[in-house]
Parts: structure tokens; sequence; C-alpha cells
């Protein structure tokens, strides 16, 4: 196996802990695999969010015991020359439906992987995607 394919196992164990952390409402170690200065973007357009932003606002969930249950169906990564950064994307089953992720994972020896930077997207079927204008044409034109 290649040092390669072992950082892309490695990182994607990486990103399984991080969700299950969230399933299980483990608030530390959800929020220790995000970096100091790490960004969390949200479905919403306003939700850009620092990692002290995020998890300000994600506190009352984990606290209750009921964060949010992303599980993995696919994904794909890619390593840089250094095995720095890994890019990745993928699909993920949630109380949304399927949802997309992407991000950047930086790595080092001291502090192994951090989330630099994770895109939540919802997955629109082309087929669909008139009917979703119209209807955030409509929640635009009540506002």
């Amino acid at each position: 196996m290649t040092d390669e394919i072992q950082h892309q196992i490695n990182a994607g164990q990486f990103l399984d802990d991080w969700h299950k952390a969230a399933g299980e409402a483990d608030f530390d170690a959800y929020f220790n695999a995000i970096a100091q200065n790490g960004f969390y973007v949200g479905t919403d357009e306003r939700e850009v969010w620092t990692k002290e932003q995020f998890a300000a606002f994600s506190k009352p969930f984990f606290d209750k015991g009921r964060a949010w249950d992303f599980t993995p169906k696919e994904r794909t990564m890619v390593v840089s020359p250094t095995e720095n950064y890994v890019w990745f994307n993928e699909t993920l089953d949630t109380w949304m439906g399927v949802c997309r992720g992407s991000g950047v994972l930086s790595y080092t020896e001291e502090d192994g992987f951090k989330i630099q930077q994770y895109v939540l997207s919802l997955t629109v079927p082309n087929p669909k995607m008139r009917d979703v204008i119209r209807l955030l044409e409509n929640d635009n034109n009540a506002n």
C-alpha cells in the first residue's frame, strides 16, 4: 500500500470519527477536530462560521444529547504531494435527505488531521431544480 493510499484511509477514518462524534453529541471530540482557524459553511447562505461561532451555535444541541447524524455514503479525496492537505467531497445520508460535504483537511505530525474548511450542501436533482427555484422565489417574495 502506498503512503498516499494510507493517508487517504487515515483521513477517511478521521472524517468518519468526526461525523460519529456529532451523532453521539460528543462536543469536545467534534470541535477538537476543527482547526482553530477553521470554517464551517452550512446550508443557509448566512451560515459561514468560524470554529468559535459554530461551536457557540451548536453547543445547545450537543448539550441536549442530540446533535446531528450524518452518515457518509461515498467519499473521494485528493492528497497534496506533501501530504499536508487533503481535499475531499462526500455524499451523506442526513435528516435533510442526501447532502454533500466538501472541504479541506490539514495534516501535521503534531496535530494529526484538522478540518480547515467544511461545506455542507443540499443536493437537488436537476429535474427538480425549477421547482426549488420557484419555492425560493415565493419565499423571497413573502419576506
